[in-house]
């Protein structure tokens, strides 16, 4: 028997809705349906009346509530005891992204745990969350996560993006730009940050077509500083690091966001999901 099944039974006795208990698991309704009938099979039992209209725990299911609650709070505290003793955090991160909210959060954990070493681990975004979901980091920050299966997203801040342009573009001299005025020139890309910019600047009505993408970030700085045509859009966050002299940085108009978020294993402690969220957050 599985936690996660525990886990998705008690949520959806919560809810006694499918649907609503996998908009807070973060899954799809059918994988809910799924975990819950595999359980209902292993423990021989049916744990809810379903009708087309409601959702009712039976008597077996009013039984197993009380014992799946007793023992997810059990698994709970040994994790959050395993991770205490451990005494390291591993933090899922993307090359060059996210220094300053990272030293931030961190301080901010420590004034909490003193006691603990962090291990940055620089992964795509993808593989960012895959790591997360199969236990090998800890907790990782990204941009333009909204949900992914198996861990839970925390929105936790929202930053302004600004095109980047040479020092020589035509556009360098503003104090706002519009992306409609830079679209007829080639558009950077890093293999880091495009497709969280570039989603949040379609949500915003604004679409561009991606150019060739550089390795990193700070590539596609380097070569957006390199050609007087050239721009780029990055975060808030991420423009504050920018040390190039030959780029300026412009705010977009109409202003344009991203959010950023704190992936954590979805049977993290919800105590522990609130301090990460708070540490890393605005």
């Amino acid at each position: 028997m599985e936690l996660r099944a525990l886990r998705y039974f008690v949520t959806v006795a919560d809810e006694l809705h499918f649907g609503r208990a996998a908009d807070r698991l973060h899954i799809a309704q059918p994988a809910v349906s799924r975990q819950i009938a595999r359980l209902e099979r292993e423990l021989g039992v049916r744990l809810f009346d379903r009708s087309p209209h409601r959702v009712r725990l039976t008597e077996a299911g009013h039984r197993v509530l009380d014992a799946a609650r007793e023992a997810l709070a059990a698994a709970d505290r040994v994790r959050a005891v395993s991770r205490e003793q451990a005494g390291v955090m591993r933090i899922g991160t993307g090359t060059g992204q996210f220094t300053a909210r990272l030293e931030r959060g961190i301080d901010a954990l420590r004034e909490r745990a003193p006691a603990f070493d962090v291990v940055l681990v620089d992964l795509p975004l993808p593989a960012r969350l895959n790591a997360l979901r199969q236990g090998e980091l800890d907790l990782a920050l990204a941009r333009g996560v909204r949900s992914a299966p198996g861990v839970r997203v925390l929105p936790a801040w929202t930053e302004s993006l600004f095109a980047v342009v040479s020092a020589r573009h035509p556009a360098a001299g503003g104090e706002v730009v519009g992306v409609a005025e830079l679209a007829a020139d080639p558009f950077r890309t890093s293999q880091d940050h495009d497709l969280a910019v570039i989603a949040a600047l379609g949500e915003a009505g604004v679409q561009v077509r991606p150019g060739r993408r550089a390795g990193t970030v700070q590539d596609t700085i380097v070569e957006v500083g390199s050609d007087p045509r050239g721009w780029t859009v990055l975060p808030a966050d991420q423009v504050a690091e920018i040390r190039s002299t030959r780029v300026r940085a412009i705010p977009l108009a109409p202003r344009t966001t991203i959010v950023g978020s704190v992936s954590v294993p979805d049977d993290l402690p919800p105590t522990c999901m609130a301090a990460h969220r708070a540490a890393f957050g605005d």
